[in-house]
């Protein structure tokens, strides 16, 4: 296993400050401020409510439950308004409470199917060399985890903390108003409350950017092996990668606990201050009640208004822990959306009038790492309907050619033209619209075999038959349980790596592009299908720029021209005949794959 550039891009990571993250995820709230500003009406009606019911406590006691002025029944009388209004309060509360959640639930949701669907569709349209370089595992990462702990924070953090501040900033006032000399005495924890706060926040951010880091990598590591689980088993690795994901899985068992530990000291702080803030009350005020200067129902007020202004500061807590592990996802969300296409796309692309299907190479050198060049000063020209066989040992640079015809990656030096037109100047979409690829995998949708043939072409029953005909799929969709409605691919029925291949050939029929390229197509079928694919060929490549590329040389004999290619360079061309009669490396290798010296 290995992890490559993209595993260790997670250590490389940028801190990006609090303030531009918050600027882009307003970003996302934003189309949704009509929601967010209910919420916070909302948020202001839970507040007043829940401030509203200490200061209810502290008339019943003081101008009933110890007024010896009034009479039994008044006093009763009094004490059950205010028991009413209390509990009219507690409802609407609730009321409010509950429409808040739904309001932002509905809103988390929404903002999380934009956000997923702009980084799904930005990566869509990354370049291959990104993928390359980012192990699977961890992009999966980002579209699920992430994403999901951003929608914790939509969901319990935006409008909540804001009613906490309200919440905290009313009490404050309220305190005040009430006694302003036992207010102030309060006041002197805030610095004490705010230093704790800052330094549980940045702690805990450092803390859940480790862990998002090591779930990545565990990701990766399970992506790569679950993947890969045959080879696993059959050169007995299994202890060596159990190993393996046994050290990832400790490391993120520490980093969890590191945590778990941050938290372990914020929380008794909190509740050490609350203890502290209630002691200060009742010296203080139990001592203004015995001079007179202060009444029981006023304490017992500021004891309850105290209990709430404690109870946003734990709920802040738990609050940073989900804003401290969004943002921490926020983090590698915006560094993934932010990443460059790298290829660059011409500002006018010109769109030829006709494709003719004219490619030439000229002077083209390509590493897909710079100092170590692929294929070095490649020339060479494929004409209009010309079928050019390329061949090679491993390593010769045979694939790259494909990869840079598609446009996966540009040349270092030099440039490919299409017509006479450099692949640069064109729309990377109308270019390979004009090519039709069939490889040595063929993925297959989980979708019906009519539809892995169509994709998004539309096309009319009697031009499917013959694209069908053409590919030699008649008397196999045929035996299929529903024909073309049968599903295929993952949770429907298999196919054999020959039958992929002729479904393959049928996707380039129905798309019918100028240029068709083969990259080892019937490298690992049997003798049968491999006749069946023969004919196939024959219908895909005719009247068409073919560029194909096998080990088995057979298959390449009806070439108009082969390319032979060592250490990525053009070193013979010729037809088959010519280049036998030659002796050099192409009649080397028809020797070897002959069974001869």
């Amino acid at each position: 296993m290995h992890y490559g550039y993209g595993y260790f891009e997670e250590e490389r990571l940028k801190k990006s400050s609090d303030l531009k993250l918050w600027h882009r995820i307003m970003i996302y709230v934003a189309p949704r401020w009509l929601e967010v500003a209910g919420a916070i009406v909302l948020s202001l009606v839970i507040t007043g409510c829940s401030l509203a019911l200490p200061h209810l406590i502290r008339r019943a006691i003081d101008d009933f439950i110890v007024n010896s002025e009034l009479d039994t029944v008044a006093r009763l009388a009094g004490v059950s308004d205010l028991a009413l209004i209390f509990l009219i309060l507690l409802v609407t509360g609730f009321a409010a409470n509950f429409l808040q959640v739904i309001v932002l639930e509905w809103t988390g949701q929404q903002i999380m199917h934009r956000m997923r669907q702009d980084l799904f569709s930005h990566m869509l349209s990354l370049e291959t060399a990104f993928f390359n370089r980012n192990p699977v595992g961890k992009l999966v990462t980002r579209l699920t985890n992430d994403i999901q702990n951003m929608h914790e924070m939509f969901t319990s953090v935006i409008v909540t903390l804001f009613n906490d501040m309200v919440r905290i900033a009313g009490i404050l006032v309220i305190l005040c108003l009430m006694n302003w000399r036992l207010a102030l005495i309060m006041m002197l924890l805030i610095p004490v409350i705010i230093f704790n706060t800052v330094l549980f926040s940045r702690l805990a951010r450092l803390a859940f950017r480790e862990i998002r880091t090591q779930l990545a990598r565990i990701n990766a590591f399970l992506q790569e092996s679950l993947s890969g689980i045959s080879i696993i088993q059959l050169f007995a690795r299994e202890e060596d990668t159990r190993s393996r994901f046994g050290e990832l899985n400790e490391t993120f068992l520490q980093r969890c606990f590191y945590q778990i530990k941050i938290f372990a000291l914020f929380m008794p702080m909190l509740e050490l201050l609350s203890a502290v803030a209630v002691a200060l009350i009742i010296w203080y005020g139990g001592g203004q009640i015995i001079r007179e200067r202060m009444s029981m129902g006023e304490l017992v007020a500021f004891l309850t208004y105290m209990r709430l202004f404690f109870q946003p500061l734990r709920d802040l807590s738990q609050k940073y822990s989900i804003v401290q592990s969004s943002l921490a996802s926020a983090e590698r969300i915006f560094q993934l959306l932010d990443t460059d296409r790298n290829l660059p796309t011409a500002a006018a692309p010109k769109k030829a009038a006709v494709i003719r299907g004219g490619i030439e190479f000229e002077g083209v050198t390509f590493g897909y790492e710079k100092a170590q060049p692929v294929v070095k000063e490649l020339t060479f020209r494929a004409e209009p309907g010309e079928t050019v066989a390329i061949v090679g040992s491993t390593g010769a640079g045979k694939t790259t050619i494909i990869n840079l015809l598609e446009r996966f990656y540009d040349p270092d030096r030099g440039r490919i033209l299409l017509d006479g037109i450099d692949l640069k100047e064109l729309a990377p979409e109308d270019l390979r619209q004009q090519i039709g690829l069939v490889m040595q995998e063929v993925y297959i949708f989980p979708a019906t075999f009519r539809e892995n043939i169509v994709m998004d072409q539309t096309l009319s029953p009697k031009r499917l038959d013959e694209i069908i005909e053409a590919a030699q799929l008649t008397d196999f969709i045929r035996s299929l349980p529903r024909g073309l409605l049968t599903m295929i691919g993952e949770g429907g029925q298999d196919l054999s790596a020959g039958q992929r291949q002729l479904l393959a050939l049928a996707r380039v029929l129905s798309r019918d592009p100028r240029i068709l390229v083969l990259d080892e197509a019937t490298s690992s079928v049997d003798t049968e299908t491999e006749m069946l694919i023969e004919k196939a060929l024959a219908a895909t490549m005719a009247n068409r720029t073919s560029i194909i590329i096998a080990h088995r040389l057979s298959t390449i004999r009806r070439a108009d021209r082969i390319v032979v290619m060592e250490r990525g360079r053009i070193v013979e061309e010729g037809d088959h005949e010519s280049l036998m009669a030659k002796g050099g490396i192409y009649h080397h290798l028809q020797l070897l794959q002959n069974g001869e010296s």
